[in-house]
């Protein structure tokens, strides 16, 4: 392996690692946040099941 093939393998790792570090808590709060919004659906993902449900007919 030559030595820019190895500097360029430790770059994308260093870059991976420090996105891991700091978008890993992230994802994690939100993740726990999410949580079970009832039996219905409400919101943005409403609005686009029925658009989606008019298209169709």
């Amino acid at each position: 392996m030559n030595t820019h093939t190895r500097r360029s393998i430790s770059t994308f790792i260093r870059i991976a690692a420090f996105t891991a570090f700091f978008v890993g808590p992230v994802g994690a709060f939100a993740f726990a946040n999410a949580g079970d919004k009832g039996p219905g659906m409400s919101g943005a993902g409403f609005v686009l099941y029925i658009s989606l449900q008019r298209q169709g007919h």
